[in-house]
């Protein structure tokens, strides 16, 4: 079985249930936090989804002369009115904005979707691969308990 970050080959069955109890520990932990950084990559996707449809629906001809609220913050809008249905501003990262035509715009946000996605399979691929050794690592673990259990009954059998 691999562990480790440079992928080192250990012979499990020759660690004890402490060491074992401590890769498992690892391996949980690991698992846990690729599954969140899963979940936070789906997030994003589905924002950027949301920012699409912003500027489809949003950000048209039908709604330039009606009032809209503005987001400053997350939770802070302020009314205003849309002055330019055919540009719009795109947050590109860490504050800064670009202004783009509306189809610059839902390009450059289907290309984040697109580059999401192809880091969301590479992620999945790793959290299957360190759930299949913390199978492995359990079922080591679980042999090695049942066989300690049975010596202990065994040297305490009938004398």
């Amino acid at each position: 079985m691999a562990t480790g970050q440079q992928g080192q080959q250990i012979d499990l069955g020759s660690l004890s249930t402490q060491q074992l109890s401590q890769v498992k520990k690892q391996l949980d932990e690991e698992v846990q936090h690729l599954t969140n950084s899963y979940q936070n990559l789906r997030t994003a996707q589905q924002k950027f989804r949301d920012c699409i449809a912003s500027v489809k629906d949003g950000v048209a001809e039908s709604v330039k002369d009606k009032a809209l609220l503005v987001p400053l913050t997350s939770s802070l809008y302020v009314p205003g009115k849309l002055a330019d249905a055919d540009h719009v501003l795109v947050d590109v990262g860490t504050g800064f904005y670009v202004e783009k035509t509306t189809d610059d715009a839902q390009k450059f946000y289907n290309g984040k979707i697109e580059e999401l996605g192809k880091n969301i399979k590479d992620l999945e691929n790793i959290v299957n691969g360190k759930a299949n050794n913390l199978r492995v690592v359990e079922e080591v673990l679980r042999q090695k308990v049942l066989a300690g259990q049975q010596g202990g009954q065994a040297s305490a059998g009938p004398s």
